[in-house]
């Protein structure tokens, strides 16, 4: 079984403008999903997919292999799907067939590797075409999450057979992190959507699933980061 983990990581971010390598307490974002990967029992080797020279120097001086991603593969509206099934390609030709795809996301800093040796787990234990990682949901769309009807009115997004009154008693829901995704190659390469096949999932706390998008999502995750650190010392 060979194993291969992948970060993909655009040079251009609206939300926050080159927040791939901005320094998160001294080191640039991407490292953080770098480091992981490299520590993970079971990884064969790490590659970075980027369309951007910044991006790229960064992540082959902590030990990542860089694939240059095509620029009609990194626009705002490209779905990642292709660029995964482009990565895999290049790799295939560059250093052969492998098995396991490993996702991490960039902007998922505060996953640990315990995290990526669980999803590696659980999809292997299931029988699953790919494992992601959830977090408990603030909201519920069978309590509190609306939608506009008829008539300027909004009612539940998921109306239950029988009245909630307490979130308590509502399904209980998750939020798709991007802490991890762990894949068969097979599957990426036949398919064009995570929930195409069979799905399982490890669930993470919130404090480790914390998805940067812009300075807010930024800012929480240093404060993080900061706290972890305090308590070690």
């Amino acid at each position: 079984m060979i194993t291969h983990a992948f970060i993909f990581a655009r040079g251009g971010s609206k939300g926050l403008p080159g927040k791939n390598i901005m320094p998160l307490l001294g080191k640039p974002l991407i490292q953080y999903s770098i480091e992981v990967a490299l520590k993970t029992i079971g990884i064969d080797k790490v590659f970075v997919s980027t369309d951007d020279a910044d991006i790229a120097t960064v992540a082959q001086s902590n030990g990542a292999i860089v694939i240059e991603r095509p620029t009609e593969l990194a626009q705002d509206n490209s779905p990642e799907w292709l660029a995964w099934k482009h990565a895999i390609n290049w790799v295939k030709e560059q250093y052969g067939d492998f098995n396991e795809f490993v996702s991490l996301p960039a902007t998922s800093p505060l996953r640990g590797v315990k995290d990526v040796e669980s999803a590696i787990l659980r999809k292997s234990n299931v029988g699953a075409d790919i494992c992601i990682a959830i977090t408990p949901a603030n909201r519920s769309p069978y309590f509190n999450m609306v939608k506009e009807s008829s008539n300027n009115l909004i009612e539940l997004v998921n109306k239950p057979d029988n009245s909630i009154s307490r979130r308590q008693d509502a399904p209980e829901v998750y939020d798709i992190t991007t802490v991890v995704y762990v894949a068969n190659v097979e599957f990426i390469m036949k398919n064009n959507n995570l929930f195409d096949g069979d799905v399982t999932s490890i669930e993470v706390p919130k404090h480790r699933a914390v998805d940067i998008d812009d300075m807010y999502d930024f800012n929480f995750a240093e404060s993080i980061l900061n706290n972890t650190l305090n308590e070690d010392d």
